[in-house]
């Protein structure tokens, strides 16, 4: 043959496999060649075992610059799967003949069997699909694709339809720079098979590249196969491969799965085997019994008229059997009785929409199906999937299982680790039902729901990517979520970071990469705000410091996030304005970590210093004490952060309560609280015991008048919220004192009042006030 047979198919389509295996059986090609990993020709002896389908070629790339994945699914029904099984039953050479997955044209593609490229291409597919289906008046593009494909008997005329469907289809469009790579390794394996002039030449091939290879492969040099592209190192050291993995039909499911090829692999499945005219029967079997199953109105009468509908539906549509289309239009017109709030699920693309009748939801599913594929023994694996079974029986772990482990014995805290561990990996089945939610949190009680899912193989199959233990693949997952965490948006990565820091406390991963530890940096250095520090900070630094039993005690990655949180901290405070109400805690928080970490670094003994100046934080703070503009809780927090560091030797006495009381004399009352509270908790222990800030203090408050204390009030009662109930008691037997009240119990300043609140009593009293003032001038009142 002079012309290679190039077969355009749509992938999971039932009457293309059959086409594809009647054109091999018919053809006896010499060489069968079919859009896959190429890097798979090796093993493809693996495709032959007796797996149980779905299954899916992984291939996956990983190194420090990230992590990027492909998978190439096949069911029975699948053109590609035909093409393996019936080629190698005719005696041809099968190959795969796509670039690896570990090429720049995968960079961005989760499924190598997506429909096309790019969101142009589809965009282009989709105007010419859009109006073929409105010419046709069909509602949907898969069920113009079922009017178009599926119901054709004869295979000649289905070859020759398919082949102007998908040059019309393809419109002479360049493609993508992917799919030009991904077209340009196609053509020179089919001009290599053509050259070696041994018979017929087959290609199977998504539809959408048949017209581009059938004009390409003639100039592409065919005195060689094409070798495989290297994986680009310029990132460091790489690790890549392709691997067989379970897959299933849920997954496999357009709706649901990947967003490409046939909806409802289910349906399809049962087409496969029955033909359509054989669905209907199977189908309305199962839903009947999902429906009731459900406690769902499924009536005999219902199902014998949604048949009726069927059938009545596929002669008005010009089908020659009931469609996918035919049997849901009917089985919602049948026993849906109510008016719906979403479109049905069959008239759009992609996930069931909210408010999606449950009738439908359940129908869906049933159409989806829930088979799940299963390797055959003996199926390569990679390194991982051993390496965990190792670990999980070294630690006395036996799935399936419930565990409650104490996180203060040795053993338990082992298996805790290997458990969390598995957690970053997202591995199915290992469900952790209760622990504390802080690595130094000192709960010492966790509980686990340890399952063996049908995904759980697959699930490790593909986390294999990332490495070859456990360890290393949960380190290179947890360096993959910094890295997305330090690229958030709107949101603060300051506190992503700290969260991701705490699952590697639970996982004992404490070293990382440089390349890591570098971005950690830049990422800390983005994080917008400053409020951000304060909750996340002192963990770290308490994890720096005391994490020995995580074997987090001066870890690198710690001491590189502290120090670059440090740094940021003060820069964005010192840039810093007014602060809204709303954030004051937030903010105090701030400065509170702030000081500890900067009194760690002054006092000199602590066994990991760190990389700090804590002098540039005094001096921050004293340009935020001396700036008027900036808001009284910064001042505050600022003054109090220098009384409790004692810097300049001015603690507790003399010029630092002169200080806290210049700064409250001068600030508005409605405000005073807020610097108050700033000084109160950074500096409670040295400015409550002092008598003379009391003493001032309560001096100021009888300075103000109705209104001003009035306005003062409530920002006041937030300060001394930041006192302990029993320095709040030492503050309040001070206050009794100095109004000659030391015979009163501290209750009677402390106590709630019982039916209002303080402030709304207050409030009542000047107005009560101004009521009397008012009467006193009419005479009504001496």
């Amino acid at each position: 043959m002079t012309e290679p047979v190039i077969i355009g198919v749509r992938h999971h389509s039932p009457a293309c496999a059959r086409l594809v295996a009647h054109k091999i059986r018919s053809l006896q090609p010499a060489h069968v060649l079919i859009e896959g990993p190429a890097d798979f020709n090796d093993k493809l002896g693996q495709m032959a075992l007796p797996h149980k389908l779905p299954l899916a070629i992984y291939s996956f790339l990983s190194s420090e610059a990230g992590h990027r994945a492909s998978w190439s699914p096949f069911a029975e029904h699948s053109p590609e799967w035909q093409a393996l099984s019936v080629g190698s039953e005719t005696g041809a050479h099968v190959r795969f003949i796509d670039l690896p997955a570990w090429d720049d044209a995968f960079a961005d593609v989760l499924n190598r069997y997506a429909d096309v490229g790019d969101e142009a291409e589809a965009e282009r597919a989709a105007t010419y699909e859009d109006a073929l289906r409105r010419k046709m008046a069909v509602d949907s593009r898969d069920a113009l694709w079922d009017t178009l494909f599926e119901q054709q008997d004869s295979l000649e005329q289905l070859e020759q339809s398919l082949s102007a469907h998908f040059e019309h289809l393809r419109a002479n469009d360049a493609g993508s720079i992917g799919n030009q790579s991904r077209e340009r390794m196609m053509a020179r394996w089919i001009a290599w098979a053509m050259a070696r002039k041994e018979g017929p030449v087959l290609v199977v091939c998504g539809g959408y590249h048949a017209p581009a290879l059938q004009r390409a492969w003639r100039s592409e040099d065919g005195a060689h196969p094409p070798g495989l592209p290297a994986p680009d190192n310029a990132a460091g050291e790489v690790r890549f491969g392709s691997y067989l993995v379970p897959y299933t039909f849920k997954r496999l499911d357009s709706f649901t799965g990947y967003a490409s090829g046939m909806p409802s692999p289910f349906f399809y499945q049962l087409a496969w085997e029955e033909g359509m005219q054989g669905v209907g029967p199977a189908l309305l079997q199962r839903v009947t019994q999902r429906l009731r199953n459900k406690k769902l109105a499924a009536s005999t009468a219902d199902l014998i008229a949604a048949h009726t509908r069927a059938d009545a539906l596929a002669r008005l549509r010009g089908h020659a059997q009931p469609a996918r289309c035919d049997w849901l239009d009917a089985l919602a017109g049948s026993l849906v009785k109510d008016a719906l709030d979403a479109a049905l699920p069959w008239t759009y693309r992609g996930p069931l929409r909210f408010g999606t009748d449950p009738i439908l939801v359940e129908i869906m599913d049933v159409l989806a199906g829930d088979v799940a594929g299963k390797l055959a023994p003996g199926t390569p694996q990679p390194p991982l999937v051993l390496a965990v079974e190792e670990e999980l029986e070294a630690r006395g772990i036996k799935l399936p299982c419930d565990m409650v482990l104490d996180l203060f014995a040795p053993a338990d805290r082992e298996k805790s680790r290997v458990l969390h561990r598995l957690l970053l990996l997202d591995i199915p089945g290992i469900d952790r039902r209760s622990g504390p939610g802080l690595a130094m949190s000192g709960e010492r009680r966790e509980e686990w729901a340890l399952r063996t899912p049908l995904e759980q193989r697959a699930a490790l199959i593909e986390a294999a990517a990332y490495g070859a233990t456990l360890e290393d693949a949960a380190r290179m997952k947890l360096e993959e979520r910094i890295r997305a965490a330090g690229r958030a948006n709107g949101e603060s990565r300051f506190a992503q970071l700290a969260e991701v820091l705490n699952k590697a406390a639970f996982a004992g991963l404490a070293s990382m990469s440089d390349g890591i530890l570098a971005e950690l940096e830049m990422a800390v250095g983005g994080e917008p705000h400053f409020e951000s520090f304060g909750t996340a900070l002192p963990v770290l630094h308490s994890l720096l410091l005391h994490g020995q039993s995580l074997d987090m005690a001066g870890a690198p990655i710690l001491r590189t996030v502290i120090a670059a949180a440090f740094d940021r901290a003060l820069w964005l405070l010192e840039a810093m304005g007014m602060v809204p109400a709303v954030d004051h805690r937030l903010h105090i928080q701030g400065f509170l970590a702030l000081r500890q970490v900067a009194r760690d670094a002054l006092a000199g003994d602590v066994a990991l210093p760190l990389q700090i100046e804590p002098e540039r934080a005094l001096a921050v703070w004293r340009r935020k004490l001396a700036d008027q503009r900036s808001a009284p809780v910064s001042r505050g927090a600022a003054l109090g952060g220098l009384v409790s560091l004692n810097a300049g030797g001015s603690a507790a006495t003399g010029e630092a309560t002169l200080q806290a009381l210049a700064l409250l004399g001068e600030i508005p009352p409605g405000l005073v609280g807020d610097a108050l509270a700033g000084m109160l908790a950074l500096a409670r222990d040295e400015l409550v015991h002092d008598a003379h800030f009391v003493a001032g203090l309560d001096a100021l408050v009888k300075s103000l008048d109705d209104l001003d204390f009035v306005l003062a009030l409530p920002a006041m009662r937030n300060a001394f919220g930041w006192l302990p109930p029993q320095e709040r008691g030492s503050l309040a037997e001070a206050v009794l004192a100095q109004h000659n009240a030391g015979h009163l119990p501290r209750r009677a300043l402390t106590a709630h009042f019982a039916g209002a609140d303080a402030e709304d009593l207050a409030k009542a009293a000047l107005l009560e006030q101004a009521a009397l003032r008012k009467l006193a001038s009419w005479g009504l009142v001496s």
